[in-house]
This record gives C-alpha cells, sequence and structure tokens, in this order.
C-alpha cells in the first residue's frame, strides 16, 4: 500500500460535497483520489487497488464479509434525485418483455429498476441488455432499446432529451412505494484501525468544508461535468450525505427486496470502519 490511502472518487456530481475539500484545497497527507465510474470504482475495490470508495451500496450486501463502513456518510435520496431516470416509449407497467437497456457504469441502479418492474409495476419481466451510455445511442440500432436507463450527469445536463414519452426518477418511485430513503452509495473501506480512524476524520472534516463551499464547489465543477452551477446546487440540496436510521431502514429494505429478485443474499449486519 502507497503512504497514502487510495480513495475512490465516483466521475459524476453527486459525489463531489463529501470530497469538496479534497478537490479544492488539497493538503500533501490527503488521501490520494483515484476516479471512476460506480461500477469501476467496486471492481477497483475488490481487486485492493484502492483502500475506500463511495461503492454502490449493493455491492456491501454482496461483499459484507470484506468491507467495513465509514458510519454516517453516504449517498442517499428522499423523493426525487433527478440523476437516476428511467426513459421509456411505454408506461413502465407495459415493459413486460419489452427491451430495457442498462449502462454498464452502474450497479445499485439497475438493481432498484429490477424491483420496481417486479414489485411495483406488475411484476414485469423486461428484457435487459447492456450499453455504454457514453458511447451509444440505446433507442437506436442494434439495441432499439423500448426503454433506457440513464445515471449521473448525463441525466442532468441541458438538453438531456431522449425520444420517448415517459420518464420515471427511479428514486421518485422508490419513495412513493415505500416512503423510505434510497440509499446509493456507501463509503466502504478495507482500512482498520489507525489509518481506518483518519480517514474517517478526513472524511468528515471533507464533507463539512464542502458543506460551507457549496457555491465555490459548483463552479469549479461545472465545467468538467457539463452541468451548470445553478442546477448543481439544488440538485445537492436534494441529497443526502448521511447514513442515519432513516437511510439504514431504507437501506435494509432495499436489501430485502434485493434478496426476492435473486440480486443479494440478504440483509447484512453494519460493520463499521471505527
Amino acid at each position: 500500500m502507497t503512504s497514502r490511502p487510495r480513495l475512490g472518487h465516483i466521475v459524476y456530481s453527486n459525489c463531489a460535497p463529501p470530497h469538496a475539500r479534497l478537490l479544492l484545497a488539497p493538503r500533501p497527507d490527503d488521501p490520494e483520489l483515484v476516479s471512476g465510474t460506480p461500477a469501476r470504482l467496486n471492481r477497483l475495490l475488490a481487486e485492493g487497488a484502492v483502500d475506500c470508495a463511495p461503492s454502490s451500496s449493493i455491492e456491501y450486501a454482496r461483499h459484507a464479509d470484506r468491507y467495513r463502513l465509514v458510519p454516517d456518510l453516504a449517498i442517499a435520496a428522499r423523493g426525487p434525485v433527478h440523476s437516476v431516470v428511467l426513459v421509456s416509449r411505454v408506461p413502465p407497467t407495459r415493459l413486460h418483455d419489452r427491451v430495457v437497456a442498462l449502462p454498464t457504469a452502474s450497479a445499485t441502479s439497475i438493481v432498484l429498476l429490477k424491483i420496481l418492474c417486479r414489485l411495483a409495476w406488475g411484476d414485469a419481466r423486461p428484457r435487459f441488455l447492456g450499453f455504454r451510455q457514453r458511447q451509444q445511442d440505446p433507442f437506436a440500432p442494434p439495441i432499439a432499446a423500448d426503454a433506457a436507463l440513464f445515471i449521473g450527469d448525463t441525466a442532468l445536463r441541458p438538453g438531456f432529451c431522449p425520444p420517448a414519452a415517459h420518464r420515471v426518477d427511479l428514486s421518485q418511485a422508490w419513495w412513493e412505494a415505500t416512503g423510505l430513503p434510497f440509499v446509493f452509495a456507501l463509503w466502504q473501506t478495507t482500512l482498520t484501525g489507525a489509518a481506518a480512524a483518519a480517514l474517517v476524520r478526513t472524511l468528515e472534516e471533507s464533507r463539512a468544508w464542502g458543506e460551507a463551499h457549496r457555491a465555490e464547489l459548483a463552479a469549479y465543477l461545472a465545467p468538467k461535468v457539463g452541468v451548470p452551477a445553478e442546477a448543481l446546487l439544488p440538485y445537492w440540496a436534494g441529497l443526502s450525505y448521511r447514513f442515519g436510521p432513516e437511510e439504514r431502514e431504507g437501506l435494509a429494505t432495499f436489501y430485502r427486496l434485493a434478496a426476492e429478485v435473486g440480486e443479494a443474499p440478504g440483509v447484512p449486519a453494519w460493520r463499521w470502519a471505527v
């Protein structure tokens, strides 16, 4: 391991507030940031190429024996999230046996979509195909999907207007179905002891710094992600970066439902880094 811990950083704007100080006011002893999509960071954490990452929440259900959680730190939403959107030519209740394109960069949002199809949209069983979100139009051949899931800043950018009549914010659909927050990511780590405690302190301090410098962070990030600063501020305001009792209840419910659709073994115990 390097002298500094290696910290995964999601390339989407939703990860920026907790890492704000690390991005805008870095120090020599800060963790080394390693950027990637959620799916890539999941893989890097599993391979030991990073020591901690805001990994997809479904990863913890699948590999709780490998990781510990940074306490009270998550990416969650109560109601609409705006950056996890199903765009469909037909109502979601008519997706049975239709082609639904899934972004290869996603993990948790794909499981959430499968849960909603089965439990909220009439036990729909679509045919799922993968697509590379930045490189492919899922509605054009060869995929020619009836619906597609879009995640991250793509769904926030001005002009995002795929040729389909129906849009479903998956976080809002979850909220309507359960009345609980949805947790998209958890900071998961393989560090223990003093190294874990030091990293937790750094993350807590960086999150607090970000809360006090949101406008500065938005101005810095806007040209990098292609989303106007005036759109980033309300987007972040709609997210929660805490993992409190309600978020834990929402995530446990997600894990139980994920197990019902064959995407997780069950609800693991919370194992904390400190």
